[in-house]
């Protein structure tokens, strides 16, 4: 079970599951920034965020354009954003049905003798 697709598909959600790397994607959501923004917005060095970015970059999600002596980066299709928000409400949803398990065996256990 080796086809293209399903690599290319683990490649994404390889490339989605570093915690600064989604930092960076949700610092971007509103539109391009420096690596000094990003930076600021992360509360993260500078080294971690240019290695992150580079991944980003090689992978598709990022693109950057030179302004003077600043880059500035941007998302390439903020239809990540979509499946970003969607993964989101998987995992709530995840976490309120978790919830009410612990609810329904708190309930029992009090119930019980």
């Amino acid at each position: 079970m080796n086809k293209p697709l399903h690599r290319f598909k683990a490649e994404f959600f390889k490339t989605l599951s570093h915690p600064l790397r989604l930092a960076l994607l949700d610092a971007l959501r509103d539109g391009e920034r420096s690596v000094s923004q990003l930076q600021a917005a992360t509360n993260s060095d500078q080294s971690a965020i240019s290695q992150q970015l580079a991944v980003l970059r090689n992978k598709g999600f990022l693109e950057y354009r030179k302004e003077g002596t600043s880059v500035l980066y941007h998302v390439r299709d903020t239809q990540v954003y979509t499946f970003l928000d969607l993964g989101k409400a998987i995992f709530e949803r995840q976490l309120q049905h978790s919830s009410d398990l612990l609810e329904r065996f708190r309930a029992e256990s009090v119930l019980s003798p």
